[in-house]
C-alpha cells in the first residue's frame, strides 16, 4: 500500500492513493472507540506516532502488511490503514466535557472512527482523529449528491476547436527557439485529473454499478473525504435537547479550539520534483504554483480545486482572469502615458507656461504665500500632460468598454469552469438556520414550506425595526468618513500657509505640493485606522440584523464592508476630483471655512496633477500594506510559534512531529474564508476604473500587484495557513453584483474627471470658438497659441481684503510694486461694467462640459449594452457539448440499465435450467 501521494516517473504521472485491503476490518482498539460506553481516557495515545502500536503490530503477525511510512507520516491511524479525514483538537482543562463527551459519543453512532492524541508540545492539548468508513462515505455522498465519475467523457470538437488545434501545431513548431514556455503549464509534472476526463452523476449506491470504482479506497479523495465528515460534524447533537446540534456551536462556546482538515504532508522535498516527483498534492501546488519561479505559467487550476474545492478554485480562477484581463488595458495606459511624453515638446499649453516669465500669479493663500511667476509652473505643467492629453478621453472610453468586456467574458469563463467542474447542474442544499437566529427566535415558530418542519420565526416588524437600525448605524459610519474628509480639508489649508512660511526653500517654493503629499500619506494612515473600526461595526450590526442563514449573513456583511471601505477609500479622491478649486471664489472674495480659513486653490497648472498624486500614494501604499499582512503577518505569527514550540521542547530534544501538530501550529484561514482576499481586488477594480482618465497607469500597477497577488496567495494557502474545508460554489456570489455597479459608476466620474478635472473641455473650446483657428474646424497645437493667457483673468492687487493680502509687494519681479495679478477663472477684469463678473467664454465652456458628461455617459452605455448583447454568457461550443453530453449520458444510463437487466434475464434462466435439472 503507498501513501497518498503524486509521483513522476520517466516523466510520466502517476497518482498513488493509500490502498486498504479490507477498510471494514475494526481492529480490537477501534472496536473499543466505537463503543459508547468506552471511557474517553483511554483512546489517549501519547508519544509519536513513529512508534508502531500493538494493533498494528498484530497485523502484521497475521499477514496484514501496513506500510511503515503510513505509520510515520502523520495522516493515518496508529494502525497505519485508516486515513484521517478531520481533526478536531480541544484541551483537557475545558470545563465543556459533557457536552464534548455526548458529541462524540453520537459520531461514533454515525459510524465514524475516532482515536486519540495527546501533544507532543502540551499534554494538555488533545486532537480527536476521524475517519470515515465506505459505508458512511457511500451514504453521506448519496444524501448530498456528490457527483462521482461513472464513464470516460467522448469528447465533441467543433470545426473551430479543429482549426484552433491546427494553429497550435504550427506555433508549437516556433516554440523550441524560446528558452521558456511563458504562461504555460508544464504538463508533464502535473497528474491526470481522472474526474476531469468523466462523465460524472449524483452517486447513488444502488446504481453504484454504474460508476468507475478501481478501489474503494481511492473512489472519494481527500478533499470529498472531508467535506463529507464535516457534513456529518454540522448534523450531530452535542446535547439531548432540541436543536443541539453542529459542530460550529461548539468551535464558538469553546469545547473545541479548532477543527481542520489535514494537509496532504510537507510541502517540500529533498529531491527535485522532475527527477523523483512530486511527494503529494501540497507538494505538487507547491512547486507548480506557489513558487515564485513559476509566476509567468498558468496556474493549475484543477489541481488547486482538487486540493482547496471549487470554492478556492473559483476565486484563483477570477483572479487569473482579471489578472490576464489586465494585459491589454494595461499596455494602453502605457501608451497613453508614453503619447503624453512623446508630445510633450509639442504641447502649446505647456510651452506657453514655461515661457511665461512676465504672468505672475496672486498667492494660493493668505498673507505668507507670495507672489510666483507662473514659468514656476513649467515642471507640473509638463507632468499634468503626461496624464491629460489628447488620448485621455480615447482611454476613459476604452477603460469603460474594457470592463463590460471583463465581466462578459468572465461569465463565459465561468461557465467553461462550471462545467468542467461538474457546476453546471449542482444547487446549493437548503442551508440551515443560523444558530444565534435559532436561539434568538426560539419561542415563535411556523412550518418551513420546503421541509414541512418547524422553524424559528423573526416576525416582519422586528425585522424591519432591526434594518432602520442598521441602515442608522451604516448611515452614522459614512457621516465619520466625511468628518475624516473634513479633517483633512482642513490640514489642507491650514498646513498651505505654514509651509508658505517654511524656513527651507524647498518645502517654502514647493508649499501646495508638500501639503498634498502629507495630506494623502495621513489620509492613508486614517484610512487603515478607521478600517479596524468598521469591521467592529459592520460585525456588530450584522448581528443586529439576526440574518436567517449564513449566507444572508455573509452577503449582509460583504455589502457593509465593502460600502465602508469603498466610502473610506475614495472620499478623499472624489473631494479632490470634484470640489477641490471648485467653490474658492476670486481674489477679493474668497469662500471660507467657518468664515476663517480660505478654501484651498487648485496648483496654476491645475488640479489634475493633485489627483494623480493621491491615487498614485494611496494605490502604491495600499497594495505594499496588504501584501505585507497577507504574508507577513502569517511568517511572523508562524515563526513565533515554531520558536515558543523550541523552547519548550529544549535544543537537545528533536522530535518528528506528526502532520496534525504540524497544521495546528499553522494560521486559521480567515473568520471571514475569502471576503478579505476578494476585497482587496475588489477595491483595488474600482480604483482601475473610476479615476482612470486622470491616472492612467492604474492598470499597469494592478497588473504588476497582481502578479504577486497570486503567488503570495498561492504560498500563504499551502505553507502558512490550515487546510480549509473544501467548499462547492458556482460563481463568485455577490462580488459579481458589486463589479458591475463599479463599472456603472467608472463612466459617471471618468466622464466628470475629463469634463471637470481635466482642462480637454477649455482648450477644446478654445480652439474652436475663441483662438486663431475659430470657425475653421481645426483642432491642432497652433490653434492653442494664446490659450494660456485666454484662460486666466486679472486682478487689482489694491482690492484685497486685508487678512488676505500678502506680504510681499511683488516688487522683486519688476522692482516697483505690482498692480495687478493674474488667477486661473473666466471672470471680467477690474476696470469692465461688472467687475469681476463672469465672461461670455465661461458659460461656453460650462454648457460644453454639460454637454460632454451628457453625450459621453449615453455612448458609453449604449456601446456596454451592445457589447452585453452580443456577447452570449454561454459560448456556443459549450452549449453544443453540454447537449452531446446529455445526449450520450441518456444513451449510455440506457445501455447500461439494458445490460444490466439482459445480463439478469440470463442469470435467471440459468439458475432454472439448474434447477430443472436437480428434479427427481
Amino acid at each position: 500500500m503507498e501513501a497518498s501521494s503524486s509521483g513522476i516517473t520517466n516523466g510520466k504521472t502517476k497518482v498513488f492513493h493509500p490502498v486498504a485491503k479490507d477498510v471494514n476490518i475494526l481492529f480490537d482498539e477501534l472496536e473499543a472507540v466505537n463503543s459508547p460506553c468506552k471511557d474517553d481516557d483511554s483512546l489517549l495515545h501519547p508519544g509519536n506516532l513513529t512508534s508502531t502500536s500493538d494493533d498494528a503490530s498484530r497485523l502484521e503477525a497475521g499477514g496484514e502488511t501496513v506500510p511503515e511510512k503510513n505509520k510515520s507520516n502523520g495522516l493515518y491511524f496508529r494502525d497505519g490503514k485508516c486515513r484521517i479525514d478531520y481533526i478536531l483538537v480541544y484541551r483537557k482543562s475545558n470545563p465543556q466535557t459533557e457536552k464534548r463527551e455526548v458529541f462524540e459519543r453520537n459520531i461514533r453512532a454515525e459510524g465514524l472512527q475516532m482515536e486519540k492524541e495527546s501533544s507532543l508540545i502540551n499534554s494538555d492539548i488533545i486532537f480527536v482523529k476521524l475517519h470515515a468508513p465506505w459505508e458512511v462515505l457511500g451514504r453521506y455522498a448519496e444524501q448530498m449528491n456528490v457527483r462521482m465519475p461513472f464513464r470516460r467523457k467522448i469528447y465533441y470538437l467543433p470545426r473551430r476547436y479543429k482549426f484552433m488545434s491546427r494553429i497550435d501545431k504550427q506555433i508549437s513548431r516556433f516554440r523550441r527557439w524560446l528558452p521558456k514556455k511563458p504562461m504555460r503549464l508544464d504538463k508533464e509534472t502535473l497528474p491526470d485529473l481522472e474526474e476531469n476526463d468523466c462523465y460524472t452523476a449524483p452517486f447513488s449506491q444502488q446504481r453504484i454499478h454504474h460508476f468507475i470504482i478501481h478501489n474503494k479506497d481511492t473512489f472519494f479523495n481527500n478533499a470529498t473525504r472531508s467535506r463529507i465528515v464535516h457534513h456529518i460534524l454540522q448534523r450531530i447533537k452535542y446535547e439531548e435537547g432540541k436543536n443541539k446540534i453542529g459542530l460550529n456551536r461548539l468551535l464558538t462556546n469553546g469545547s473545541y479550539e479548532a477543527a481542520f482538515p489535514l494537509h496532504e504532508g510537507s510541502y517540500r522535498s529533498k529531491n527535485s520534483i522532475r527527477t523523483h516527483g512530486a511527494v503529494n498534492h501540497r507538494h505538487l501546488l507547491y512547486e507548480c504554483w506557489a513558487s515564485w519561479g513559476v509566476w509567468y505559467k498558468y496556474q493549475p487550476l484543477d489541481l488547486v480545486r482538487r486540493y482547496f474545492g471549487e470554492k478556492i478554485g473559483l476565486y484563483f480562477a477570477w483572479l487569473g482572469w482579471y489578472t490576464g484581463m489586465l494585459f491589454p488595458a494595461a499596455f494602453i495606459g502605457l501608451f497613453v502615458f508614453l503619447y503624453g511624453v512623446i508630445t510633450l515638446d509639442h504641447c502649446q499649453v505647456s510651452k506657453e507656461v514655461c515661457q511665461a516669465t512676465d504672468i505672475i500669479m496672486c498667492p494660493v493663500c493668505d498673507k505668507y504665500c507670495p507672489f510666483m511667476r507662473l514659468s514656476d509652473s513649467c515642471v507640473y505643467a509638463k507632468v499634468t500632460h503626461l496624464f491629460d492629453n489628447g488620448a485621455t478621453v480615447f482611454f476613459a472610453v476604452f477603460m469603460a468598454v474594457w470592463a463590460t468586456v471583463f465581466l462578459e467574458f468572465w461569465k463565459r469563463r465561468r461557465a467553461v469552469i462550471a462545467y468542467d467542474w461538474d457546476l453546471i447542474d449542482w444547487e446549493e442544499e437548503e442551508e440551515e438556520i443560523r444558530p444565534q437566529f435559532e436561539a434568538k427566535y426560539s419561542k415563535k415558530e411556523r412550518m418551513n414550506p420546503i421541509s414541512g418542519k418547524p422553524e424559528p420565526y423573526q416576525a416582519f416588524a422586528d425585522k424591519c425595526s432591526r434594518l432602520i437600525v442598521s441602515a442608522s448605524g451604516i448611515f452614522f459610519m459614512i457621516c465619520v468618513v466625511i468628518a475624516a474628509v473634513f479633517g483633512i480639508v482642513i490640514y489642507r489649508v491650514v498646513t498651505v500657509s505654514t509651509f508658505a512660511a517654511f524656513k527651507w526653500a524647498l518645502i517654502r517654493n514647493n508649499s501646495q505640493v508638500a501639503t498634498t503629499g502629507t495630506a494623502v500619506c495621513i489620509n492613508f494612515c486614517i484610512i487603515m485606522l478607521l478600517n479596524v473600526l468598521y469591521e467592529k461595526v459592520a460585525l456588530l450590526l450584522t448581528n443586529l440584523e439576526q440574518p436567517r442563514t449564513e449566507s444572508e449573513w455573509e452577503n449582509s456583511f460583504t455589502l457593509k464592508m465593502f460600502l465602508f471601505q469603498f466610502v473610506n477609500l475614495n472620499s478623499s479622491t472624489f473631494y479632490i476630483a470634484f470640489f477641490l478649486g471648485r467653490f474658492t471664489g476670486h481674489p477679493g472674495a474668497y469662500l471660507r471655512l467657518i468664515n476663517r480659513w480660505r478654501l484651498e486653490e487648485c496648483h496654476p497648472s491645475g488640479c489634475l496633477i493633485d489627483l494623480c498624486m493621491q491615487m498614485g500614494i494611496i494605490m502604491v501604499l495600499k497594495q505594499t500594506w496588504n501584501n505585507f499582512m497577507e504574508l507577513g503577518y502569517p511568517l511572523i505569527q508562524n515563526w513565533w510559534t515554531r520558536r515558543k514550540v523550541r523552547q519548550e521542547r529544549g535544543p537537545e530534544r528533536k522530535i518528528s512531529f506528526p502532520q496534525w501538530e504540524k497544521d495546528y501550529n499553522l494560521q486559521p484561514m480567515n473568520a471571514y474564508g475569502l471576503f478579505d482576499e476578494y476585497l482587496e481586488m475588489i477595491l483595488q477594480f474600482g480604483f482601475t476604473t473610476i479615476f482612470v482618465a486622470a491616472f492612467p497607469l492604474a492598470p499597469l500597477l494592478a497588473l504588476l500587484n497582481n502578479i504577486i497577488e497570486i503567488r503570495l496567495d498561492a504560498y500563504k494557502f499551502v505553507t502558512q495557513w490550515r487546510r480549509p474545508l473544501a467548499s462547492r460554489a458556482k460563481d463568485i456570489g455577490i462580488w459579481y453584483g458589486i463589479l458591475e455597479g463599479i463599472g456603472i459608476l467608472s463612466v459617471i466620474t471618468n466622464a466628470f474627471v475629463i469634463a471637470i478635472t481635466s482642462d480637454f473641455i477649455p482648450r477644446l473650446v478654445y480652439a474652436y470658438k475663441y483662438g486663431p483657428c475659430a470657425g475653421q474646424g481645426e483642432a491642432g497645437q497652433k490653434c492653442m497659441v494664446g490659450y494660456v493667457n485666454a484662460s486666466l483673468s486679472v486682478f487689482r492687487i489694491s482690492d484685497f481684503e486685508n487678512r488676505s493680502e500678502p506680504e510681499s509687494d511683488g516688487s522683486e519681479f519688476s522692482g516697483t510694486p505690482l498692480k495687478y495679478c493674474r488667477y486661473r477663472d473666466y471672470r471680467d477684469p477690474p476696470h469692465s461694467l461688472v467687475p469681476y463678473g463672469y465672461t461670455l467664454q465661461f458659460w461656453h465652456v460650462l454648457a460644453a462640459r454639460l454637454a460632454f458628461i451628457i453625450v459621453f455617459e449615453h455612448l458609453v452605455f449604449c456601446i456596454k449594452h451592445l457589447i452585453s448583447y452580443l456577447i452570449p454568457d454561454l459560448p456556443k461550443d459549450l452549449r453544443d457539448r453540454m447537449r452531446r453530453e446529455k445526449y450520450l449520458i441518456q444513451e449510455m444510463m440506457y445501455e447500461a440499465e439494458l445490460e444490466r437487466l439482459q445480463k439478469e434475464r440470463k442469470e435467471r434462466k440459468k439458475n432454472g435450467k439448474a434447477h430443472h435439472n436437480e428434479w427427481p
